[in-house]
């Protein structure tokens, strides 16, 4: 992202109640699972003003949601995971009711935050929405998509690949079993699924850096004894 628009003047000061989410999140997030930590908040939330500014989207709907959208953490691994953004989008509404943000702009930011998720395949019905949502997918690509994912995999005890066919060439990718399936299961493709144009032109400039990575680790595999463990 290099081109750094200006933010459109708000109604509301957002300033103040990003301090106050902002603590509120360190309070939410697991130093268990770096992938989600404060961090990721921190640039989902630059994300969605940056893509916020291009497409003059309403931030005082985008800002909260970005910084509250995983607000009801569940584990990648958890059957329950789907869920997740509905009871955040739940939760994070009552929260800011009793917080007296504006009524008018809740529902909103209830609906960006339950329509962000991957697993949820709920669709966004605003264009707040669908940048909160690109925001969130910019995170899982790029180097820092790459080092999330091997985070995660760490978390989960999942081995980084198989020594049988290491990227996927002639077979289904598995990514419950191995890391780099991941990336052709999932992350590879999600250039197609962002909703602004902004957000694709970033989303596919991160994921040809990512092919450039998944080359240049083929590369260093083929000096890789087969007889190894899976790694």
């Amino acid at each position: 992202m290099t081109n750094q628009p200006h933010l459109k003047k708000l109604s509301t000061d957002l300033s103040h109640w990003e301090v106050t989410w902002r603590k509120l999140v360190c309070t939410q997030q697991s130093a268990l699972d770096p992938a989600h930590d404060l961090l990721h908040f921190e640039r989902v939330v630059a994300s969605a003003k940056w893509l916020a500014a291009l497409e003059n989207a309403n931030c005082e709907i985008v800002v909260p949601a970005a910084w509250l959208h995983d607000w009801v953490a569940i584990p990648k691994n958890d059957p329950r995971r789907s869920q997740a953004s509905r009871l955040s989008s739940e939760a994070v509404q009552k929260l800011l009711t009793q917080m007296n943000y504006p009524d008018e702009l809740i529902p909103a930011i209830g609906h960006a935050i339950e329509s962000h998720s991957f697993s949820a395949g709920i669709e966004t019905r605003t264009l707040e929405a669908q940048v909160v949502q690109d925001a969130d997918r910019l995170d899982a690509l790029g180097a820092i998509g790459i080092a999330r994912c091997f985070s995660t995999a760490g978390t989960l005890g999942t081995p980084f690949y198989s020594l049988e066919d290491s990227f996927c060439k002639s077979r289904e990718p598995d990514d419950a079993h191995f890391a780099l399936d991941h990336f052709y299961k999932k992350l590879l493709k999600l250039p197609s699924t962002f909703k602004t144009e902004s957000g694709r032109i970033e989303a596919q400039r991160r994921v040809t850096f990512m092919i450039g990575y998944l080359a240049q680790l083929e590369q260093e595999l083929q000096c890789t004894p087969k007889s190894s463990k899976n790694i």
